[in-house]
Parts: structure tokens; sequence; C-alpha cells
């Protein structure tokens, strides 16, 4: 979140990393205009960091209905072990690139079943994605799960949770507002503005990474809408709130005809908007 409430500024951001369980040490970047008008930023990769990777076998564990591996004859339980000859061990760094690099092209799988190796052959179905075509077979993995040594557990008791609590919450609120303002002034891309059907995507990722992170992700979803609910926009509860300060300084309430064309900009805006958002996710849908 600290990454992405700098999107678009210039200046100096400073990080604090630590090297196994030696001394933090201090690092300081310089920005301009950082990421400005990215239509997807990625704050890690545009400092030139990468994060740590897992190798996770390639043993299948979920199947798509009438998918390319499906019709293939892959099952759940198989583990790849070759593709084309080469010896694979890796689901992310080696089968899921030669998988997509391969769009409608034959593939000769060397498979581990029930302690047998066997041959298959596996032609991945082409798929857009922006300007390119990718391959794709309709198969996962099971979820991994972190090593013990990479997992660091805070325990919070109810006195200390409920102010760690208010400031997360305040955080969250500062950059939802501060990510609309850069949005207004063009700091960064409209085109990060998310609609209903990627809010379904990214609810139905969290709820496969366990239950903290689904909670996570609707507290976060929450916060977010509760703070837009009251921008100063007819409509909203925001803009009532605005109708009732106008009435407190006249002494008596706006006149029908004002509210009514306050109702009408404001509907117009937030439909505006919300097609808008469709319409970004329909987009990266197809991308």
């Amino acid at each position: 979140l600290q990454l992405i409430r700098r999107l678009g500024e210039t200046g100096q951001l400073q990080i604090l990393a630590r090297e196994g369980q030696g001394t933090p040490q201090s690092y300081t970047l310089h920005l301009d205009n950082w990421l400005r008008g990215a239509d997807q930023p990625d704050p890690m990769t545009a400092l030139g960091l990468t994060t740590w990777k897992p190798v996770i076998a390639p043993q299948i564990d979920q199947l798509s209905p009438d998918g390319a591996a499906e019709r293939a004859g892959l099952r759940s339980g198989d583990l790849i072990v070759a593709i084309d000859g080469e010896a694979v061990s890796d689901w992310l760094g080696e089968v899921v690139p030669r998988i997509q690099a391969s769009p409608a092209q034959p593939l000769q799988l060397t498979l581990e079943r029930d302690g047998r190796l066997l041959e298959l052959s596996l032609t991945p179905e082409a798929r857009e994605q922006g300007d390119r075509q990718i391959g794709f077979i309709g198969a996962g993995i099971a979820a991994f799960e972190w090593p013990e040594h990479m997992v660091r557990s805070i325990d919070y008791n109810p006195l200390v949770a409920i102010p760690v609590a208010v400031v997360k919450t305040w955080d969250m609120t500062v950059l939802t507002l501060d990510s609309l303002k850069k949005m207004v002034t063009g700091l960064v891309s409209a085109k990060n503005l998310s609609g209903p059907i990627t809010i379904a995507k990214v609810a139905g990722a969290s709820a496969k990474s366990g239950l903290e992170s689904f909670l996570s992700f609707i507290a976060y979803l929450s916060i977010s809408l509760g703070v837009l609910n009251l921008l100063p926009i007819p409509v909203l509860d925001g803009g009532h709130l605005v109708y009732y300060v106008a009435e407190w300084i006249r002494g008596k309430p706006l006149s029908e005809r004002i509210q009514g064309w306050g109702l009408q900009i404001g509907l117009t805006l937030i439909v505006g908007v919300m097609l808008f958002a469709i319409y970004n996710d329909i987009s990266r849908l197809g991308n």
C-alpha cells in the first residue's frame, strides 16, 4: 500500500531492508513522475525489485471440464516431469511459460502417475492476450503453502488491536482519497478503476488464499466504498450532507428545483463512472 500511495509522484522513496537476521539498511530511491498514467502499474518491477518465488512441483490438482488437459488424458495427481524431453520441476518457472509460449502447438509430456512414467501429447488452446496469443490447457495445481520459516504471525490483544485497526482504517481512507485525487489530476490512469467484475475476481482469489485474506479484502473494500459514499455528490450520502449544511447556513432547505438538478447531475456522474469501470473490467478480461 505504501508503494501504491507514491504512484505518479516526484521525490524520494525511503526503503528499509534487512537480509536474513542482519542489521536493517536504509536505501533512498529518487522518483520522477513515477509510473504516471500507467494503465496497470507494477510498483515492484518498476523499482527493479523481484519477490521470491517458490519452486512449486508441477503436480496437477484441478482440471477444467473439456479443457485441453482433460481431453489429452491428464488426471488429478499427475506429475509433469518433462516437456518435449526436457526435464521440468517448477510449475511457475518452467511449465507455465512453456505452455503459454506454445499456443495450438503440440507438446509431448512425460508424466508420473501412480509410480509409473507415461507419455501423452497435449496441444494448448490459443487465447488472445493483448496483441499476442498464449497457450492455455485448463489445468491447475494445489494451493501453495508457505514454508514455516517464511511465515511471521503477529497477534494483538484486544486493547492493542483496536488502535491498530483505527490506524489501518485511516491509512486506507487516505489512500482511497489520494488515489481518487491522482485519477482526477492524471497522475494515475483512470483505467485502473475497477468495477464489479474485477471485485468479484479478486474476492475469489482472496478466498482461495484463506479466510484471513478474504476478510482483509472485504474490510478494504468496505472502507473504500464508505469513503466514496461520503463524497459531496448528490445521490450519495455525502451529497445529502451537503444539502443539510446548505439548509443550516441558509436557514431553509434548497429549492426542489435545485435539489432535482443536483440529483440528475449526481446520478449521471455515478452511472457514467460505473459504466466506465465495467468497461475497464471487460477490457481486462479481453487482455
